[in-house]
C-alpha cells in the first residue's frame, strides 16, 4: 500500500517507481565497494514462484483460511495494531494516525503455534541473539498469538494469490519468504537443499515480531 501510494502521488505506476529505487540501491553498493552473489529484487517470476508455492504449500496443510478483518493499520509499517498497543490511535513507531481497515482475507492460523514456539525457543536457546531479542519475542509468544491477515483486496501491487485472483499477498509474507527465494525454493530444488540447512538471518530489531515469531511458525 506504501508503495502503490506513493507511486501515484508520483504520477508513476508501482513498477515504475521500484524500479527507480532499486537503481539507486545497485548504485549505492557499487559506489561503497559492496560486492553480492545475487541482487533479488520481489517483483521477479522466481520470487512469484516461490512465495505461491510456500504459501500453496501452508494453506494445503490446513493452516490458511478466509475471514474478514478489521483493524488499526499504519501504512508505513505495513502492519495492524490493537488498540492496547497505540491507546492514542497513533502508530507506536511513525507517530502518525493510523487507519481503519476492514477487508476480507485469508489467514494464517499464527495462534496454532504458540506452544511449538515456545518448545522451539527451549530447545534452541541461541534461535535468536542476543538474550535481549530472545527474550522480547518470547514475550511476545507468551501474551498470545493471534491469527494474522495475508492477504489484500484494496490494492493489485503484489504477488497474486493463486487460489483467488481478488487477492494478492500482504507485503510481510511475501518479504520473508524472499529468505527462501534466494536459495531457489520452489524453483530450483538442488540449491535449495544444498543452502538451507546453514541459514541465519541478520535482521533490524524493530521487526523482531515477523522475522522472529511469524518466519519460524
Amino acid at each position: 500500500l506504501k508503495i502503490q501510494r506513493s507511486a501515484e502521488a508520483a504520477g508513476l505506476t508501482p513498477s515504475e517507481l521500484v524500479d527507480r529505487t532499486s537503481e539507486r540501491y545497485r548504485e549505492a553498493w557499487d559506489r561503497l565497494g559492496i560486492s553480492y552473489d545475487d541482487f533479488i529484487r520481489t517483483s521477479e517470476p522466481r520470487h512469484y514462484a516461490s512465495v505461491q508455492a510456500l504459501l500453496s504449500k501452508i494453506r494445503d496443510n490446513g493452516h490458511i483460511e478466509l475471514a474478514t478483518y478489521e483493524g488499526l493499520y499504519c501504512v508505513s509499517c505495513e502492519d495492524y495494531y490493537t488498540e492496547a498497543q497505540a491507546p492514542d490511535g497513533d502508530c507506536p513507531i511513525h507517530q502518525k494516525p493510523l487507519e481503519v481497515l476492514a477487508e476480507e482475507n485469508y489467514f494464517f492460523r499464527l495462534s496454532r503455534f504458540e506452544e511449538p514456539l515456545l518448545n522451539l525457543y527451549d530447545e534452541r536457546p541461541d534461535f535468536v541473539q542476543p538474550l535481549t531479542k530472545r527474550n522480547e519475542a518470547l514475550g511476545f509468544i507468551k501474551q498470545g498469538l493471534q491469527d494474522i491477515s495475508i492477504t489484500r483486496t484494496s490494492i493489485d501491487w503484489g504477488v497474486p494469490v493463486p487460489w483467488d485472483e481478488k487477492h494478492v499477498f500482504y507485503v510481510w509474507y511475501d518479504a520473508l519468504i524472499n529468505y527462501a527465494t534466494a536459495v531457489g525454493y520452489g524453483v530450483e530444488r538442488d540449491r535449495f537443499d544444498a543452502w538451507w540447512p546453514n541459514v541465519h538471518h541478520v535482521i533490524g530489531k524493530e521487526i523482531i515480531r515477523f522475522h522472529c515469531v511469524w518466519w519460524p511458525a
